[in-house]
């Protein structure tokens, strides 16, 4: 009879908790499905005495991760304490060289380090694996690495935090500013004291660094990204967007173009009729574009105990199941450096300018577009406040460069009282 897989959970917090009490619950049915038992052998935390709300006393108890990670009675160890470096990555590290399996829910640690670590794991003949990193309870990385592996792949996008979209969905539902939803996110404990790593798009950012790699057969290349988080999104613009069948989404997007990988986390319109306009709340969505498969739409919670907990699990079955691949889908030997596009593909975009109202001054910006090849789509002026008036622009497709010239030149005319806006509108 095959030998149980001895798991040791690394940190229990509401993740590890949570892999645990799912152990517990559904032991006898995991075997079944795994062909073998799954059983914890030992556990790390900060805090022994905290309460968990699980049982504990049959495992053993290490207060040093990395100790953990060296024990002879533990095949395989489960990382959910976070931080790219500190103990997390020490511990990771050491499981690894010591031929040991991990299954981590640490995208910041490998959005950093993940090149080294996949290193790590082939050289030892061990598995590496991360689908609690990417999008909580969805299995994207799974479905990218294995389901779509016949595939070309040629843009990944997404809407991979929940906090984000949480707000902006509330913002535009209730008519409350950024603060005053971001206040009730915390509240709620959708978003954290400090919310920065969130709204700011870094969290989203380490994850589609991974879904990148995955899909393209490149190196992790966190710093690559362009970042932009919602902090600057107004009201007024959730609601101009709708009034033009849009919803601004914080969309993480990927895609080899001719001179290389463009990858981009930041507000993006989409239509609100189509699978990414429809998400609302904290529910996170992936789309993948295949050149075999099309188009395919993966969405379902993104964070929480029991979604983050299940991803860890299915990980921890194939293990169990005795299936080891290539962390990022090909040996890290043959993964590219992949050159950073410089131009970007080519996008409609949606303007707002806050005018004053006299004569001349939408001709005024008809000019500066088509002197930059800017065509219009569609225009719309918002009723006048006083002498002042809001018009929006939807514009074709347009290389971001032309646009901002153009932009330029209008923001420094008299007739323009604010900066331009300029949203980029993604197609789904």
């Amino acid at each position: 009879m095959t030998a149980p897989l001895r798991l040791a959970i690394a940190g229990l917090g509401t993740v590890g908790a949570g892999v645990v009490k799912l152990v517990q619950q559904h032991g006898g049915l995991l075997a079944l499905r795994a062909g073998r038992g799954i059983e914890i052998s030992a556990v790390s935390a900060r805090s022994r005495g905290k309460d968990r709300g699980v049982d504990l006393n049959g495992y053993a108890w290490e207060d040093d991760p990395v100790a953990l990670a060296r024990r002879d009675d533990v095949d395989l160890v489960v990382e959910v304490m976070g931080g790219e470096d500190g103990p997390a990555k020490a511990t990771v590290e050491t499981a690894l060289a010591g031929g040991k399996h991990v299954v981590t829910a640490n995208k910041a640690m490998l959005a950093l380090h993940g090149d080294e670590m996949a290193r790590l794991a082939e050289n030892a003949a061990v598995a590496l694996r991360y689908e609690a990193a990417v999008a909580g309870g969805i299995p994207v990385i799974k479905a990218l690495g294995e389901g779509r592996a016949g595939n070309a792949i040629t843009r990944v996008m997404g809407v991979m935090n929940g906090t984000c979209n949480y707000i902006l969905t509330e913002m535009e539902a209730t008519g409350a500013d950024y603060a005053d939803v971001l206040r009730d996110a915390q509240r709620l404990g959708y978003a954290e004291a400090d919310p920065t790593v969130d709204v700011g798009g870094i969290d989203a950012a380490h994850k589609l660094a991974l879904l990148s790699a995955l899909a393209f057969g490149t190196k992790v290349d966190f710093g690559a990204i362009k970042i932009e988080g919602i902090e600057r999104i107004s009201l007024s613009d959730i609601r101009y967007a709708a009034g033009m069948g849009y919803r601004i989404k914080l969309l993480g997007v990927a895609r080899m173009n001719a001179d290389g990988l463009e990858q981009r986390m930041q507000p993006c319109l989409v239509p609100a009729s189509s699978p990414l306009g429809q998400l609302e709340s904290v529910t996170n969505m992936v789309v993948i574009d295949g050149d075999h498969v099309a188009q395919t739409v993966h969405s379902g919670p993104g964070a929480g105990e029991g979604p983050t907990a299940s991803a860890i699990m299915g990980d921890v079955m194939d293990v169990a199941r005795g299936i080891v691949l290539p962390p990022f889908g090909i040996p890290v030997s043959r993964l590219a450096a992949a050159p950073k596009s410089t131009s970007g593909a080519e996008a409609a975009y949606y303007l707002r300018f806050m005018l004053q109202d006299q004569p001349g001054t939408l001709a005024t910006i008809a000019t500066a577009l088509a002197k930059q090849g800017v065509s219009i789509d569609r225009m719309r002026q918002e009723e006048h406040e006083g002498d002042t008036a809001a018009v929006l622009i939807v514009t074709h497709a347009c290389a971001r460069a032309q646009l901002d010239l153009a932009l330029a030149e209008i923001g420094g005319d008299a007739a323009s009282l604010a900066d331009p806006v300029a949203i980029r509108i993604e197609t789904v």
